[in-house]
């Protein structure tokens, strides 16, 4: 094998495999999701008083705020994706550092959510939560699982997007090498979409 050739070995990516993996990783998500929407779906139409009832207890106000947050991430996330295609490396990693601003925020916003929810007594296990009907029990136990977990997707969304700040700076990612970005915009646009089933599910029960 000649030098120019085992260069060429030496560079060569399968981009199209990474993002079929990239696809695939994000259909098992949706498998996941689905499952809690559908198990969601069913007790709602158990308990469809009780679970009226209990959506009054939370902050519509923190919700809507949290959604305008998430879907301006999503914004920002693929204005880097386009920075780095036209070469523009510091505009790249500027949308890629609000992103995760952007993300912290959200995360705040849900702590502060949180720890209301359990001032007051309404949290798993709580004599407060126990003494309600069984509709609120369950309702506000999809809540904390599903809003927990998907909490947890922005965590790591927060540690994908610092580590593709990190490789744009040394020029890993690249005009001419991003699928990585990529892959972890389109993870991120699936932690947004699933928020905008979250929110009417949860904050918008009429």
């Amino acid at each position: 094998m000649s030098s120019q050739e085992q260069a060429v070995a030496h560079v060569h990516r399968d981009d199209v495999g990474a993002r079929m993996g990239m696809w695939l990783f994000l259909f098992t998500e949706l498998i996941l999701f689905g499952g809690m929407f559908i198990l969601y779906s069913v007790y709602r139409y158990k308990f469809p008083a009780d679970f009226h009832i209990a959506a009054k207890e939370l902050n519509t106000i923190v919700g809507t705020l949290n959604t305008a947050i998430l879907l301006t991430s999503s914004l920002t996330m693929a204005l880097s994706i386009t920075a780095i295609q036209r070469k523009q490396k510091a505009l790249s990693i500027f949308f890629q550092f609000i992103t995760i601003v952007l993300a912290l925020g959200f995360m705040i916003n849900k702590y502060f959510e949180w720890s209301a929810k359990f001032h007051h007594g309404i949290y798993p296990g709580s004599e407060t939560l126990l003494s309600k009907p069984s509709g609120e029990i369950v309702f506000f136990g999809l809540y904390y699982v599903m809003t927990g977990l998907h909490g947890l997707h922005v965590i790591i969304g927060i540690v994908l997007i610092s580590v593709m700040m990190r490789f744009t700076s040394k020029e890993i990612v690249n005009n001419d090498s991003y699928v990585k970005l990529e892959s972890t915009g389109l993870y991120w646009h699936l932690v947004d979409i699933i928020w905008i089933f979250l929110f009417p599910l949860f904050y918008l029960i009429t």
